[in-house]
């Protein structure tokens, strides 16, 4: 067992602060991971203020994890000490079920094992990425480019492939119209992402201050959408629409901007349900769908199409101690684009 610094929630009204745990040592397909850098999903939030219900104390947060192996397991044949390595929201599956079967992992009939606030299969608590290492086992270790800023590429394990998995579901190509809705630490990805794809990008966004960002990101166009004239000028313009805004609105109002066969993507998750009347559906064949993230196999070939073409989210970089202020600055928007623990910080 190895001695481990982390830091940690002890109730859903605590703030997180320093805990030390005892990780297994690596089995024969184990490695052993000293985390470098941690990025900071808004999950976490959710799930240690004990929002979504299933939340189990104490946690340690955190599932966009980089950094570097230092220790493997006698059969381990994908990574040796010294390789950089991700790990994701997920650190096992079931192996069994058709999805697992078809590298869809995260789409397993029995559930995936969750990289913290789960319970592995020998019913170990997972404790997640803000911590100074972390045991996985190499089948579900993704491999990490050198060429890329390893602070930029954590949040590639989230934010990334929930972004980037979807686009290649639906099959965006070159000259597709493609509108991404909200422009946080989701949607800039979906932006690079689109435009990397040849896709000719808009931004739909509340907010006019993010104009300037929107462009530099990659994308072609920036719409209003409090601005009614120009919302009714982009009716049935879009082939795609992926949305990423977890707020309450109305679906409707994007739907209605889809052309024929249109689809729009739901990666977001409002508070409540949302209704959703039949006719922008049916009068122009339209189609809403809902995505996560993506399996191990297309995680990975993200983490390389991000190293060929040099994608990285855009990040501000903090230390451990300043967690819970981070917090309050995602719950009030105040991050361009995501928030990323220096692990070296920890004490």
């Amino acid at each position: 067992m190895s001695n481990t610094k982390a830091f940690a929630a002890q109730a859903a009204s605590a703030p997180l602060a320093p805990f030390s745990f005892n990780r297994r040592e690596p089995r024969e397909h184990d490695v052993q991971i000293e985390i470098l850098y941690c990025g900071v999903c808004h999950s976490d939030i959710h799930q240690v203020k004990g929002e979504w219900g299933n939340s189990s104390f104490p946690m340690v947060p955190g599932h966009e994890i980089v950094g570097r192996i230092s220790k493997v397991g006698s059969h381990v044949t994908k990574f040796k000490v010294g390789d950089l390595a991700g790990v994701g929201c997920f650190i096992d599956s079931c192996r069994e079920c058709q999805n697992c079967k078809e590298g869809l992992e995260q789409y397993c009939d029995t559930g995936s094992v969750g990289t913290y606030n789960d319970k592995e299969k020998d019913g170990t608590p997972t404790y997640g990425g803000y911590s100074s290492q972390i045991v996985v086992d190499e089948n579900y270790t993704l491999k990490v480019s050198d060429k890329l800023p390893l602070s930029g590429v954590a949040p590639l394990l989230c934010a990334g492939i929930t972004t980037y998995s979807p686009l290649m579901h639906v099959g965006v190509k070159k000259g597709d119209r493609v509108g991404v809705l909200g422009l946080g630490g989701l949607g800039h990805m979906a932006v690079k992402f689109a435009a990397a794809f040849g896709a000719e990008v808009t931004m739909l966004s509340s907010s006019p201050s993010k104009k300037a960002d929107a462009e530099k990101l990659g994308a072609h166009h920036f719409a209003l959408t409090s601005d009614e004239a120009t919302m009714k000028g982009l009716q049935n313009h879009f082939d795609i629409i992926l949305n990423t805004v977890s707020a309450q609105h109305d679906y409707v109002t994007y739907l209605n901007l889809l052309r024929t066969n249109g689809t729009m993507i739901v990666v977001g998750v409002p508070p409540n349900p949302i209704a959703i009347h039949a006719f922008p559906l049916i009068m122009k064949r339209r189609t809403i769908i809902g995505s996560m993230i993506g399996g191990i196999k297309e995680t990975q070939e993200m983490l390389d199409f991000c190293a060929e073409h040099n994608i990285v989210s855009d990040v501000e970089v903090i230390n451990m101690d300043y967690i819970n202020e981070a917090y309050e600055r995602i719950l009030k928007s105040d991050v361009r684009y995501r928030f990323v623990i220096d692990m070296a910080t920890l004490k």
